[in-house]
């Protein structure tokens, strides 16, 4: 089963889960998406969601449709 990342955001209808490629370790993953994300802002100041979801497809990483749940409360 590959590791999965959410990448947050300020609403939740701008987060975004992506499958991690099976081969890379989860502090690799983090570093990667980290400068993927820098390189499409750095050569694309007015840069989209599309072309962030390229970018990282173009890398191995797989977006994925998911569905929020109801928030999660639990009382210690």
């Amino acid at each position: 089963m590959a590791a999965l990342m959410i990448l947050p955001a300020a609403t939740h209808e701008k987060t975004r889960l992506v499958a991690v490629p099976d081969d890379m370790e989860s502090h690799d993953a983090y570093r990667r998406v980290t400068g993927i994300i820098a390189s499409v802002q750095e050569g694309n100041p007015d840069c989209t969601w599309d072309d962030m979801q390229d970018a990282l497809e173009e890398h191995g990483f797989e977006v994925l449709e998911y569905m929020l749940g109801p928030e999660l409360i639990c009382q210690h």
